[in-house]
């Protein structure tokens, strides 16, 4: 791999109900919980993640579950929909599931020669399922009631919606190394050709809209992929040569992270692959248990005492 932008790594967003979120992702959606960590800046609230088997950079998606937040509204400045890839010829089984389990929908439609189905997580993030065009041959995790024809296989990608693209797409052109693949009106799309999924970006024109509001429901921020520290940094010197305002390198536990806020007003991540989900628990036992970051190790009981019961 190249020192370049491998598609997304994560998407993190904003929810209420710590077991409810928890039960929908696992059990309706089939994802494996990789992680129970919790908010590093916030302790006394989860961090949980979900993803495929070992946590795959491009299948992730992470929570702060707030119990009794506000529902947030989606709108500019905001990424408002996280697109996951499924097989061709699954929508009927997942049309079939949603019914059984009350998740609200909508039925087919198509962009960009995709069809795609629009659903609500319990909180109200907006999220889909596309048929790609091109095949997605990564493996997914599966579940007794989601096979493999099935079952997701991590992000396809996610939209972003804007009073204005222009100053964004230079972002993802000039400094990320996207390309724009096509125009449908107000929307138009974004591919990096440095990996073969988990790619697209969409950015969605809309200059009346009102802003976004975060809250339950909403997304907080979308990472970018690096394959490591040294092509981190990298990208730290070229978003600060362009005028941008970027942190310092954070250490995440599980990955390294540059953050900055993005012209339009999206909080962007960049994230490396190393050093993955495997440094503190087993493959086998991702998820089992609630991890630390070794500040918090000594409080442990008191913050055990505050997260709300998972069980």
């Amino acid at each position: 791999m190249e020192n370049k932008i491998l598609g997304l790594h994560h998407i993190t967003a904003i929810a209420d109900q710590a077991k409810r979120n928890l039960d929908f992702y696992t059990k309706v959606l089939g994802l494996r919980l990789l992680k129970k960590t919790v908010n590093f800046d916030d302790p006394g609230t989860y961090h949980l993640y979900y993803g495929d088997e070992k946590g795959s950079a491009g299948t992730v998606l992470t929570f702060f579950p707030y119990e009794g937040a506000r529902r947030g509204s989606a709108g500019t400045g905001m990424a408002t929909n996280i697109a996951y890839s499924v097989p061709a010829g699954s929508f009927d089984f997942w049309i079939d599931r949603f019914e059984k389990h009350n998740v609200i929908y909508n039925k087919p439609s198509e962009k960009f020669g995709e069809p795609y189905l629009t659903f609500l997580d319990p909180d109200g993030l907006k999220l889909e399922l596309v048929v790609s065009k091109n095949p997605d041959n990564r493996q997914p995790w599966v579940t007794d009631a989601i096979k493999a024809s099935l079952a997701t296989r991590g992000f396809h990608g996610v939209t972003l919606t804007l009073k204005d693209i222009q100053a964004t797409a230079a972002i993802l052109t000039d400094i990320f190394g996207y390309k724009l693949l096509e125009q449908s009106g107000n929307r138009y799309r974004y591919i990096t050709d440095a990996v073969e999924a988990a790619s697209i970006i969409d950015l969605v024109q809309l200059p009346n809209e009102a802003r976004g509001i975060g809250g339950a429901g909403t997304n907080h921020h979308i990472a970018f992929r690096v394959k490591d520290e040294e092509t981190l940094m990298q990208f730290q010197r070229k978003v600060s040569a362009a005028g941008h305002s970027i942190t310092n390198k954070i250490d995440r536990n599980y990955f390294y992270s540059l953050y900055f806020r993005e012209p339009g007003g999206v909080l962007f991540e960049i994230a490396t692959d190393n050093p993955g989900f495997g440094i503190d628990e087993p493959w086998d036992k991702l998820g089992s248990g609630l991890l630390l970051p070794p500040q918090y190790e000594p409080r442990r009981a008191q913050i055990e005492s505050v997260l709300p019961n998972l069980d």
